[in-house]
């Protein structure tokens, strides 16, 4: 038998989904059939994308953001989890995290309709509900204690890339890479035997190039970054992260803040709540939660240095249970 007969073919599939592309990177035996994978894979991010999206009016999430507030509304299992995750993180991040900001990122331009200075003014001059508390659960689904519009902006992208996760491993494909945007997450290893390896972005408006490479098995990572998702408001560029205190974008922030968790919805959510809290705040913060993240700081001539937290991303990272971050590598693998 031939060496190329034995060799494993690779399989790079992509999808649309929430206004941008997923990805799946996999390695199979030759005349795989991956027709029956794309349709899975492309089924379960519209499954996502029919439930939380904020651009379709008929989704679980805003059908229960208009209901009123008592109601209850039957919503999927897969919303219901992701709320009470976001209401989870929000409270351990003390409201760092809040999946109440879809009034203030549909003000702001960063919705279907352009900014609103009207809708601005009102928002700022109004407080803000309490996501640590906001929803109740119960048998019949979920309702709103107290007036709220949500948005799942900064968990739903990982928790689409955990479920492209779990298609392929039900599919008996244990090893993959799989992607939405800069949400990935890597299943085993790749078919030498070594880790997956993924590039941290340079933080820059203008161009896209990697700042690092982190090479990972059975993990999962997340960017959140003010460089890529910005509105132009009162000859200003505003990025699209927001704050809960104030009900506006951020003023001040890291660069970028990349997260590494054992699942992308967790990554996606912490890279947004220490994007939030500022690098000083969001360094304790990951402290506190044990969590890996690289902070990446631009100073005033626009020079990036970065900063980092936990053992993945210290100066000479350890060797942690089945390498899960080992190495810094040369190239990452493109999708």
């Amino acid at each position: 038998m031939s060496k190329m007969s034995i060799e494993p073919a690779r399989f790079a599939l992509n999808g649309p989904t929430m206004g941008t592309r997923w990805s799946a990177l996999f390695y199979r035996p030759p005349g795989f059939d991956a027709a029956p994978v794309q349709a899975a894979l492309q089924a379960a991010v519209d499954a996502v994308d029919d439930q939380m999206s904020t651009w379709k009016p008929d989704s679980d999430l805003q059908r229960l953001s208009a209901a009123p507030i008592g109601q209850w509304i039957a919503v999927s299992r897969e919303l219901r989890q992701v709320l009470r995750q976001g209401m989870a993180i929000a409270q351990s991040s003390g409201g760092a995290f809040d999946i109440t900001m879809g009034d203030a990122v549909a003000a702001w331009g960063f919705g279907p309709d352009p900014a609103d200075p009207a809708r601005i003014g009102a928002l700022l001059s109004t407080p803000r509900p309490d996501a640590t508390t906001i929803l109740d659960f119960g048998p019949q689904g979920v309702r709103k204690n107290g007036p709220a519009a949500f948005d799942l902006n900064g968990i739903a992208k990982g928790y689409g890339v955990d479920r492209l996760a779990e298609v392929l491993r039900n599919g008996g494909i244990s090893d993959a890479l799989v992607a939405i945007d800069g949400e990935l997450r890597a299943l085993g290893l790749r078919p030498d035997g070594q880790p997956w390896s993924i590039a941290v972005e340079t933080p820059d408006h203008t161009r896209r190039a990697a700042h690092s490479i982190l090479a990972l098995q059975d993990a999962a990572v997340a960017t959140s970054g003010d460089y890529r998702h910005v509105v132009h408001v009162g000859g200003h560029n505003l990025s699209h992260t927001m704050d809960p205190k104030r009900g506006a974008p951020l003023r001040e922030s890291p660069a970028s803040v990349t997260v590494i968790a054992r699942t992308c919805a967790e990554a996606d959510a912490w890279a947004t709540a220490l994007m939030v809290l500022g690098a000083r705040e969001g360094m304790e913060m990951a402290r506190r939660q044990g969590l890996d993240a690289l902070f990446l700081l631009r100073d005033d001539a626009g020079l990036i240095r970065s900063l980092g937290v936990g053992a993945l991303f210290a100066p000479s990272p350890a060797a942690l249970p089945e390498a899960k971050t080992q190495q810094w590598t040369e190239q990452p693998t493109t999708l």
